[in-house]
């Protein structure tokens, strides 16, 4: 393993108001070098083998949405060869998405949307993964708190690849999280989110807040105070340090 200087975490980006958020300060902290593909500016992605994580954001887009936006149909190969490859690599909301559907997984609409401050709570850890092949839960899987509030966005959810440990739900969304191996997580909701990025998120997409059961108005969303960021911000830092922790070589 390279030396942390040496390292470059390569972000996939939507659109230009969902961006890194918080997981930038995290990168940064970490030593790593930053380079991104904006698929609204150029679609390139750099060769899989040239960096050592991968984070795919959001976006108001579907990943069904192939025929309009041609660039999905490349960045889904990208995406399972990174995840074949053992790289690290980390989806929010679509991102999740992205790694669903490019695992085989079916990305579809979600019963009802769920754009706000909501609670998800954790899954047992006796769950088991998707698949009549799949083996038992790994030991190290990711484990969320018991519940928390995180910030949502989405209307469409996924099924759970096979293989896959299912982390985390909610009252309105079953699937809310969920790891393939040792080094791959999918999150349905924002951890990143900052006060700047939920308000440029709200400028954008604000048309979206239709009355509904988990769907809050701008002002409850913009009252959430600075613990409740905090809270997620560290949450994510957690899954990121989980993500790019050292691993022990086979029979260690």
């Amino acid at each position: 393993m390279r030396n942390r200087s040496d390292m470059r975490a390569h972000f996939l980006q939507h659109v230009p108001f969902e961006g890194l958020g918080s997981i930038e300060q995290w990168l940064r902290a970490a030593g790593y070098a930053i380079t991104g593909t904006r698929f609204f500016d150029d679609p390139a992605l750099p060769d899989p083998a040239s960096i050592d994580l991968l984070v795919v954001m959001g976006g108001p887009m579907s990943v069904n949405d192939e025929a309009a936006l041609a660039w999905l149909v490349p960045e889904k190969r990208f995406v399972r060869a990174a995840i074949e490859s053992g790289l690290p690599v980390l989806g929010v909301c679509l991102g999740a998405q992205l790694i669903a559907s490019a695992m085989g997984a079916r990305v579809h609409p979600g019963r009802q949307k769920e754009i706000g401050w909501f609670p998800v709570h954790a899954v047992p850890a006796a769950a088991q993964p998707v698949g009549a092949a799949a083996k038992p839960p790994a030991p190290d899987a990711f484990v969320f708190p018991a519940s928390i509030d995180v910030f949502h966005w989405h209307g469409e959810t996924f099924d759970l690849p096979e293989g896959a440990v299912h982390l985390a739900r909610s009252d309105a969304c079953e699937n809310q999280a969920f790891q393939l191996g040792r080094s791959v997580i999918g999150l349905q909701f924002h951890l990143e989110t900052t006060p700047q990025s939920a308000l440029a998120m709200l400028e954008h997409c604000r048309d979206e807040l239709q009355p509904g059961p988990t769907v809050q108005d701008e002002a409850t969303i913009l009252a959430a105070d600075a613990g409740r960021y905090r809270r997620i911000n560290d949450l994510m830092a957690d899954v990121l340090g989980f993500l790019t922790r050292p691993q022990l070589a086979p029979g260690r």
